[in-house]
């Protein structure tokens, strides 16, 4: 049987690999059209050539020529809306309408806008001029890039249209792109319109690639490959540990996003103030999209007493009434009964749900647990197992202080939430509460659901280990994401004639910097 082919050096080509596989309809179990290769290493090593000549051709290139690639290919995409989110809906069972036609499509074709704008701007370089030393510096690109997407988001983190891949073309890298195996059909689509996007825009052979699927070792060699110049990553913890052990070894960078449970504390006086609100939006967070979140809530801390008991039953009622979704495969649903599985092992009391099925397809049912705050002190690193789907565990502690101790020994996450007294009456627990939870979490919120991330210039989608590999960076949020994928190029007395456009014209003493798209000079003597 013979498989789609693969694209690689600008054009597509019969794949030579000897494995193949095809995705399936979560909702039906259905095995769908189209056999995907599992490229062999000497197809991903021709596709590693092809971007290292690429990379060699862009050098000096304006942001302007990458802008224009990610614009054009912003309106191609658009174009292909109704393609595209049929795909998808067929692969991950995710709703068409809603979610993906709706929310995630304008997502993305936004973030690709809003990388052009940063690449055309050349501020995500942050020139940077001494003009008394006459040293300049500002980020560049970093060689060709290997994004991997994940399973979840088939449109906004793919590995070829997604925010890793608008913020390393807008660093002006080339990407080769490692599809998720769960929506192969979504991501040929996406692949076609980038060709053309980017034979449009004269890009050169080997700009934008696409590999399918990879053995576990030939991805290792990919991360690690001495001409890559940087890698981002979207997936599980074990496989995202393993290539970062390899990149880390080569030397080169990894930008992990990798599990997080994004604790929600609910503090008493929110409770007795707005106890069913704060239920329901509770509930519509964790079992929004069948919890298939990286910031689903997964864990939430309160105090006890009357009113948790009554917010706990009402959550409890709520989620066991809920319809049950369709999950994105049959490997999540089997995934998820594990991590119940093991939160149970250690302490924790299903109060409803936990277990497989409920719903339409690949399901589980939605899951409430609960355990105490003593007991999630002796078992911090099981009761901390990421539950990734419709379920969420509560701990109840007896004071602030023991509330205190399970946030500091909580693993680093994305998101961390607290909810308080609209008044002023948990200011004085909110004092106690917020340092301990901001050092374990990229973004506090107060009185807010983690699940939205803004495409924002000041998003953090990032955090402690092992919520990422690297708490200094994010995923989203422009032009931020983008030096994720450049690399501080300084030049030390460099003739103004050679320097880069950016770096030029800034002779008048002192220290310039570019922010926001205009020169500043900084107050800053040396």
């Amino acid at each position: 049987m013979s498989s789609q082919p693969v694209l690689i050096g600008g054009e597509w080509v019969s794949s030579i690999a000897t494995k193949i596989f095809q995705a399936s309809n979560p909702a039906t179990g259905e095995v769908l059209p189209g056999v995907y290769p599992v490229s062999p290493w000497s197809e991903i090593e021709r596709a590693i050539q092809s971007a290292a000549s690429a990379a060699k051709v862009m050098r000096g290139w304006s942001g302007e020529r990458f802008a224009k690639f990610l614009e054009a290919y912003a309106v191609r995409i658009e174009a292909k809306k109704a393609e595209l989110v049929a795909q998808a809906h067929l692969e991950t069972a995710l709703p068409a309408e809603g979610r993906l036609a709706g929310n995630e499509l304008p997502r993305t074709i936004n973030q690709l806008k809003t990388a052009a704008v940063a690449a055309r701007s050349a501020s995500w370089c942050s020139p940077t001029i001494d003009s008394k030393a006459n040293i300049r510096s500002q980020f560049g690109p970093i060689g060709p890039v290997v994004v991997f997407g994940p399973n979840n988001f088939p449109f906004a983190f793919n590995g070829i249209s997604g925010g890793d891949f608008a913020a390393a073309i807008a660093a002006g890298n080339p990407v080769i792109a490692k599809g998720h195996p769960s929506h192969p059909g979504t991501t040929r689509i996406f692949a076609e319109e980038a060709l053309q996007a980017a034979k449009q825009t004269e890009m050169p052979p080997g700009f934008v690639q696409l590999i399918y699927r990879t053995e576990h070792a030939d991805g290792v060699k990919l991360v690690s490959h001495p001409l890559i110049g940087a890698t981002g990553y979207t997936g599980g913890r074990n496989t995202g540990l393993t290539l970062k052990d390899a990149a880390d070894k080569a030397g080169k960078p990894i930008y992990l996003e990798l599990s997080s449970i994004n604790p929600v504390v609910i503090l008493p006086g929110a409770l007795a103030e707005r106890g069913d609100k704060i239920a329901e939006e509770f509930s519509a967070s964790c079992l929004m999209g069948v919890g298939q979140f990286c910031t689903n809530p997964g864990l939430v801390l309160l105090l006890q007493g009357p009113a948790t008991d009554r917010f706990r039953e009402d959550v409890r009622q709520r989620f066991a009434a809920a319809p049950v979704g369709t999950l994105l495969g049959s490997g999540v649903s089997k995934s998820l009964e594990q991590g119940v599985n093991t939160l149970a092992a250690h302490g924790a009391t299903v109060e409803t749900g936990g277990k497989i099925g409920g719903g339409k397809g690949a399901s589980f049912q939605n899951t409430l647990l609960r355990t105490s705050g003593a007991l999630f002190l002796k078992e911090p690193h099981a009761l901390q197992t990421e539950t990734f789907g419709n379920s969420t565990l509560f701990v109840e502690c007896q004071s602030i202080t023991e509330l205190v101790q399970v946030l500091d020994v909580l693993e680093g996450n994305l998101t961390g939430s607290v909810y308080s007294d609209t008044t002023g009456k948990d200011d004085s627990n909110y004092e106690k509460v917020a340092p301990a939870l901001r050092h374990r979490v990229g973004r506090l919120l107060n009185d807010k659901m983690p699940t939205g991330v803004a495409v924002s210039p000041a998003m953090n989608h990032g955090g402690p280990f092992p919520a990422t590999g690297h708490p200094a960076f994010t995923a989203v949020g422009i032009p931020a994401s983008i030096h994720r994928f450049g690399m501080l190029q300084c030049y030390d007395s460099v003739r103004e004639s050679r320097l880069p456009e950016t770096l030029k014209n800034r002779n008048s003493g002192g220290i310039w910097r570019f922010v926001d798209g205009t020169w500043t000079q900084a107050d800053v003597s040396i």
